[in-house]
């Protein structure tokens, strides 16, 4: 006698976890499609191919998704950043490497960018996120700069080296943002011109040159 076999399809039921990641995918490609604001739970619940309700039972509200999507993706960057730049480097290796590690994932993820940088900068209750992330990214340059100082013999206040942080942090939040639209472009030379910038002014640093405004 044959064995009765099932016409109805199945489904394997996914971990949680896997779930999760798969709404934070579809998520993160909406918002930087249309913005907080604009994108709609519909349609990323389309995109996960999930149902609407599932995705508020996961991860709640609209705004409690976006946040979701911002902290998801700046620990992607923050742990690519840190896994890149080894503390027994020397000064201008972990620079490099971070600034690699950065710009290479700018270029990998570049929907996870437009969400950090452009949506969450434009949407007022975001901005917060925003900061936090840019102040854990002025602590890891600051961070090299006084370890390489400290290598040469040197102590620098705390707030120069904050200063010249936010100055590197800056600039590159701003080239990232040109390398998110030009996907031509490659990321480890764009790392390589922003070190070009940031190492031959930080290198000055190190030995003690600065320029000061001529005298009146």
């Amino acid at each position: 006698m044959l064995a009765r076999v099932s016409s109805s399809p199945t489904f394997k039921r996914l971990p949680r976890a896997v779930r999760e990641q798969q709404m934070l995918d579809a998520a993160v490609k909406v918002f930087s499609r249309r913005g907080f604001h604009a994108a709609s739970m519909d349609e990323i619940a389309d995109d996960a191919g999930i149902s609407k309700p599932m995705v508020y039972a996961y991860l709640g509200t609209k705004e409690e998704l976006f946040v979701a999507c911002l902290h998801r993706e700046t620990a992607r960057m923050m742990e690519a950043i840190a896994g890149a730049a080894a503390p027994d480097l020397p000064a201008d290796q972990r620079l490099w490497r971070g600034l690699r590690a950065f710009f290479g994932f700018v270029g990998a993820h570049r929907d996870g960018w437009a969400v950090l940088y452009r949506q969450a900068r434009g949407s007022q209750p975001f901005a917060g996120e925003l900061a936090a992330m840019r102040t854990r990214l002025v602590d890891v340059v600051a961070g090299m700069l006084d370890h390489a100082l400290r290598a040469e013999g040197r102590e620098v206040a705390g707030t120069e080296l904050e200063l010249v942080a936010y100055a590197l942090v800056g600039a590159s939040e701003s080239l990232a943002d040109w390398l998110a639209d030009h996907p031509e472009a490659d990321p480890e030379r764009t790392a390589t011109r922003m070190m070009n910038v940031a190492w031959l002014g930080a290198g000055q640093l190190l030995h003690g040159v600065t320029w000061r405004p001529p005298t009146p």
